[in-house]
């Protein structure tokens, strides 16, 4: 039984932090391997394994990834998807978590899937306005495509080997910071000299 929380608990972790990176990506996988009989949702969220969810998240998964091949869109779907990410690494993370109590359930996904949302959407803005700041937003949908292909590669990695989604998921989000703060040091020197 603990091996299943804490299995429950990384692929929470792991989707939640995915939805970071798109939002829609992780549910669409969710749904996917739920409906494959893969990954067993908690009760009340049967509803993400439903084919209507399965074609509106697919929907949603387009238009998302198509809309963050504009520059400056971009930028502003970042900042606004905060909100979104939160809430979405929130409800996947609950989605997963069974076997424990509705409080126990609910304070961890706040916790666990909001936070580790929150921190992948920020590094994830974070690259967004350095990769503007440096290239006048040229470069961000070759950044957008990364971005998506890695939410990808790692919603399914998180099915399939969580641990090893999760770490991923750390150094993604290192060296995304790692990257904001250096071009942020640039510009505070370019601004000095």
């Amino acid at each position: 039984m603990a091996v299943e929380i804490l299995f429950s608990l990384l692929i929470g972790i792991g989707l939640s932090a995915t939805s970071g990176f798109r939002i829609f990506v992780p549910f669409l996988v969710l749904s996917i391997v739920s409906l494959t009989g893969h990954v067993k949702l908690a009760p009340g969220f049967d509803w993400i394994g439903t084919y209507p969810a399965l074609i509106a998240f697919a929907v949603a998964t387009i238009l998302e990834i198509l809309a963050y091949f504009f520059p400056y869109v971009d930028n502003l779907l970042s900042a606004a998807g905060v909100p979104a990410a939160v809430i979405a690494g929130t409800v996947l993370s609950a989605a997963v978590f069974f076997e424990m109590g509705p409080l126990a359930t609910w304070a961890v996904a706040i916790i666990a899937g909001g936070g580790s949302a929150l921190a992948s959407k920020t590094a994830s803005t974070a690259a967004h306005t350095g990769s503007t700041t440096t290239t006048g937003g040229t470069a961000n949908p070759v950044l957008s495509a990364i971005e998506s292909l890695i939410s990808t590669f790692l919603a399914v990695l998180s099915v399939l080997v969580p641990i090893l989604a999760v770490l991923l998921i750390a150094l993604a989000i290192y060296g995304a910071v790692r990257f904001y703060r250096r071009v942020k040091g640039r510009r505070s020197k370019l601004k000095a000299g």
